[in-house]
């Protein structure tokens, strides 16, 4: 094939990509804009506010799917299995369309993308009710209850993110010790976003953004069974 058909033909297959990315996005934006699929769309608010679970959830766990993206990509650079990299590649290529369609919420709604300034972290989720010993099980992962309240700790924003002692030690290990790292933080980041998930599908008033978290809830726990195993396979656990 001749090189003007080849450059041809990636641009044409760029083009389909870019088409398909731009319908996806158009479809999430006149699902938030408007979901008449649901009763409760009437009564619900076109436009969150500020202060909205709605609009803290998009904001905070537009972060918290950032950082797992990145662990994914770091480590797919630190080992060599199969099944580690696989697993870090459909997390990372989840969290980063969902976190697109959480941003494009925000520009949607025309609100920050980042938590007002003097505002604890969590602080839309003080109406949700992880007050009886729940969130431990799907909580915090050692940086916090997952409820309002949580208090950042050395680049940890959000309950279960790593921090940067945490992530400075991924990019330095290799091999199995590396994937029994992230497997053991992203246990916790996953246990964090479920926590945050569920706070979203019990307060969240738009009704495409309470599926979307219901979806985190219950792929995430797949995904914490899946990475209990793969640990045990390395004679590892999650951490306490």
């Amino acid at each position: 094939m001749s090189p003007a058909r080849v450059r041809r033909t990636r641009w044409l297959a760029g083009s389909v990509v870019g088409v398909a990315v731009l319908c996806a996005g158009a479809a999430a934006v006149a699902t938030a804009r408007d979901d008449g699929s649901a009763p409760a769309a009437a009564s619900a608010p076109r436009t969150p506010s500020a202060g909205s679970a709605d609009a803290g959830f998009a904001r905070e766990m537009a972060v918290h799917h950032q950082q797992a993206v990145e662990m994914s990509f770091v480590v797919r650079d630190r080992t060599k299995d199969e099944d580690v990299r696989r697993l870090a590649y459909d997390i990372a290529n989840t969290q980063a369309n969902q976190r697109g369609m959480l941003l494009g919420w925000l520009d949607l709604w025309e609100l920050p993308k980042t938590t007002p300034a003097g505002q604890e972290p969590m602080a839309w989720m003080s109406g949700h009710g992880h007050h009886d010993g729940h969130a431990g099980g799907h909580g915090g992962g050692g940086h916090g209850g997952g409820e309002a309240g949580f208090e950042a700790h050395d680049g940890a924003l959000m309950p279960g993110m790593a921090t940067r002692t945490e992530l400075k030690a991924l990019g330095a290990a290799e091999g199995v010790k590396a994937e029994v790292l992230f497997l053991q933080l992203m246990t916790d980041h996953h246990k964090g976003g479920v926590t945050m998930a569920e706070g979203c599908a019990e307060l969240c008033a738009v009704p495409a953004e309470k599926r979307l978290a219901q979806g985190m809830v219950e792929a995430q726990r797949s995904e914490l069974d899946l990475m209990a195993d793969m640990l045990a396979a390395r004679g590892a656990a999650p951490r306490p």
